[in-house]
């Protein structure tokens, strides 16, 4: 009876002995220190084992303490045959505390986006201009291997990047379902783009790709198109303004045969690629779903526009086709549009500053009539357009799915505008026109009031530099007090230094019927300067009645002390969030 006494005393103290806080603290305090001695190690491992059965892990929690305490004394004589085996149970335990102690995969990464300040998302890392350091980008490899469903990363406009490439792409095969990559103005490197190719094997699924803006990918470009295998399922990519040669322009024809499922190709800002345009636009077959094609500033000459007329012949399904600001195709279009008219899907046709002459005029105004499911059409900056414009614009009627029409820039007549105005009438989903830089508006916007009065869908409405009077300020004040224009969520009205106070008095007094209006601008043109007037009192009270409006421009407008105290103080006075741009 006393020995049974003795023994539950001991096992009482044993169970004070041991911190309640938390059982992992008695064996961290056993492992303290420096390694015992092998006779001190077996009484350590018998006390472990002790200890841990008293957790029963994935036992009955049933068990008797008499029936603990008896498995512990018949057991203490095994203990001395299995010293191996306790040390192996020793470094396990080591292992598991080390692991308790450490941050998981999960936390890790969580604790990486909120030092960046972004929000994890465990399938879209969205880290796009946030100055990463060679480290940061080291630490976002280590995390991959814990973001099995990551779909896509985001690193553009992290100019460090560059240089440390490889440092990510060796773990990408730790993200196989990555779908999305893009890496803009990342100053990257011949060694980042080899890396980058040689990742392509390990990222089967992915279909995105920009790395536009990167100017050392120039003449390089094979480094990483040589790596595309066939079956590549790459549906978009992007290489904007990365000083591409024309070798680089010959690298990528060869792989347009390996990307078959390619919907989205663009090339802009790559000056030097124009004479390989013609070598890639005889591979554009391959890529026959081929939807957006981007060449505005490719150094375009004729006949690399005839070759494109050609490639166009197969691309049945292309929804855009931005040739702009190729100067020297100008001339050009009587030869190569015999394939635009086929594009029955064409949705966006933009041609801005390319030259068109006269003759490229008449062969256009029969043939962008044809593309019945076009959009948006842009021909701003063609000075040449401006006496021959009439048939185009009168045939526009035959276009009502027009929602843009961009003519700025083109020496318009009083004739043109006519056109313009009455062809406007054909044109209900019509959203944004564009007229600015057109002196012949000034005085004549009249002829457009009933285009105007029936565009119930205009949201954006251009009017810059066009020597507008008063007179049409009041007729656009005049639309809005009958209900017209009640959707227009941007009025641009600079650089018209033609407007007296007196016009800017009536417009501020009419402002508060364009109840959605987001963005207006009343700028006076570069080099000028004019004081506000009387007028300016009238556009506070306006602005108040404008609940949408996010930002006014009012360059070279110059206020006067008091005038510029009310302005700082309007949005603090009413609870808005303007911008002003003064």
């Amino acid at each position: 009876m006393e020995e049974t006494d003795d023994i539950q005393n001991c096992q009482d103290k044993r169970e004070e002995s041991i911190p309640k806080s938390s059982p992992f603290d008695f064996v961290i305090k056993q492992f303290q220190g420096k390694r015992s001695s092998p006779g001190k190690k077996k009484e350590q491992s018998s006390a472990l084992k002790k200890f841990f059965r008293g957790f029963d892990f994935g036992k009955s929690e049933g068990k008797d303490r008499s029936e603990i305490e008896e498995t512990e004394i018949n057991s203490s004589g095994a203990d001395d045959q299995s010293e191996k085996q306790d040390l192996s149970t020793e470094d396990g335990l080591s292992h598991l505390i080390s692991e308790a102690e450490s941050p998981s995969g999960e936390q890790r990464f969580n604790q990486f986006m909120q030092k960046l300040g972004k929000k994890p998302n465990s399938k879209n890392l969205d880290l796009n201009n946030c100055a990463l350091s060679a480290a940061d980008v080291a630490e976002l490899a280590s995390v991959l291997p814990f973001l099995p469903e990551l779909e896509e990363i985001s690193l553009s406009w992290n100019s460090c990047v560059g240089g440390t490439l490889k440092a990510l792409t060796v773990h990408l095969h730790h993200v196989n379902l990555l779908k999305v990559l893009r890496l803009n103005n990342c100053r990257l490197t011949a060694e980042d783009v080899t890396s980058l190719g040689e990742a392509f094997e390990v990222v089967p699924q992915l279909e995105e790709l920009d790395l536009s803006w990167n100017s050392n990918i120039g003449g390089k470009l094979s480094l990483l198109t040589k790596k595309l295998q066939k079956g590549c399922k790459i549906k978009l990519l992007k290489i904007t303004d990365c000083n591409l040669m024309a070798k680089d322009g010959e690298s990528l024809a060869e792989i347009l045969n390996v990307i078959p499922n390619l919907e989205v190709l663009d090339l802009s800002i790559n000056k030097h690629i124009g004479c390989s345009v013609k070598v890639i636009a005889q591979d554009l077959k391959n890529v026959p779903g081929l939807k957006e094609l981007n060449l505005s500033m490719c150094g375009l000459k004729q006949d690399s526009l005839q070759g494109l007329d050609t490639a166009l012949q197969h691309l049945a399904e292309l929804r855009k086709l931005d040739i702009s600001c190729n100067k020297e195709i100008g001339g050009g279009f009587k030869d190569s549009t015999v394939h635009l008219a086929s594009l029955k899907n064409l949705e966006v046709l933009d041609l801005h500053q390319c030259c068109v002459t006269e003759e490229d005029m008449t062969v256009l105004s029969q043939v962008i009539p044809l593309l019945s499911n076009l959009q948006e059409l842009n021909l701003s900056s063609n000075k040449n357009v401006g006496v021959s414009s009439d048939p185009l614009l009168s045939r526009l009627r035959f276009l009502p799915k027009l929602k843009s029409v961009a003519i700025s820039n083109c020496d318009l007549g009083k004739e043109s505008l006519s056109s313009l105005a009455e062809t406007a009438l054909h044109l209900p989903e019509l959203e944004i026109l564009d007229l600015s830089w057109n002196k012949c508006v000034g005085g004549n916007l009249k002829l457009l009031l009933g285009a105007l009065k029936l565009a119930t869908e205009i949201q954006v409405l251009r009017l810059s530099s066009c020597n507008l009077v008063a007179e049409d300020l009041a007729l656009l004040t005049s639309l809005t007090q009958d209900g017209h224009l009640a959707r227009l969520q941007k009025l641009d009205l600079s650089y018209n230094n033609t407007i007296s106070d007196e016009g800017w008095v009536v417009l501020c007094q009419g402002l508060a019927g364009f109840k959605e209006l987001l963005e207006l601008d009343v700028s006076l043109r570069p080099s000028s300067c004019r004081d506000c007037g009387t007028w300016f009192s009238e556009l506070l009270a306006a602005l108040t009645k404008l609940p949408a409006l996010a930002e006014l421009g009012m360059q070279r407008w110059s206020l006067s002390e008091l005038q510029q105290k009310q302005l700082e103080s309007f949005n603090q006075d009413n609870k808005r969030n303007i911008r002003f741009d003064c």
